[in-house]
């Protein structure tokens, strides 16, 4: 065997093709089992559900935070018994991004105020005095949209509109304090009425 390969090759490269002899592409699959280790045998099945559960957990976690930033919130006119969509047109936050975000800052927050409520027979005049007051900043508020929208945008309007915005989180903020008030007044008095009557 002490031939010289590169001239082997030439020699058989001018006299044809190579020909492999009979059974020899199975020998050679029959010697690769041997000797490599079966793919799918040496993966644990529990490591690739794993894998495909971090793989949709976190696809869906993207997918979860890509929806709640694309969200745009919801203005929302509160009246006493309903919720009442704001009319159509040029709203505060259309004018630009910076307002769109103070709008929408100022309408999370009021709607948040008003899911905290907790409405009871106790607190519910209370309750109905504030939602008037904020009733009548509602209105003045959609009648500065409505200038906004007749006028064109001005320094004047867009100030009244945040003011306007910045007016109805104090009142319900407000309210919470009255309604922790009261709800500390109702607690002491039922502690005195507990105490008399032992």
């Amino acid at each position: 065997m002490s031939q010289d390969l590169r001239e082997m090759f030439r020699d058989k490269g001018r006299g044809g093709e190579f020909y492999m002899r009979p059974g020899h592409e199975k020998r050679f699959i029959e010697r690769l089992d041997k000797e490599l280790p079966n793919p799918q045998r040496a993966a644990f099945p529990w490591v690739k559900l794993a894998a495909v559960m971090m793989l949709l957990i976190s696809l869906g976690a993207y997918i979860l935070l890509n929806m709640q930033q694309n969200d745009s919130i919801n203005s929302t006119v509160v009246d006493s018994k309903k919720v009442v969509p704001q009319e159509a047109g040029i709203s505060l936050g259309d004018l630009s991004p910076d307002l769109k975000k103070v709008e929408n800052y100022y309408m999370a927050h009021i709607s948040l105020e008003l899911s905290r409520l907790e409405i009871s027979e106790r607190n519910e005049v209370l309750i109905d005095s504030y939602m008037e007051r904020l009733e009548e900043l509602n209105s003045a508020y959609n009648s500065l949209t409505k200038e906004l929208n007749e006028v064109g945008p001005n320094d004047q309007t867009i100030t009244a509109l945040i003011k306007n915005l910045q007016l109805r989180l104090q009142l319900l903020h407000k309210l919470q304090d009255k309604l922790k008030e009261l709800k500390t007044q109702n607690k002491g008095s039922n502690a005195a009425n507990a105490q008399l009557s032992t």
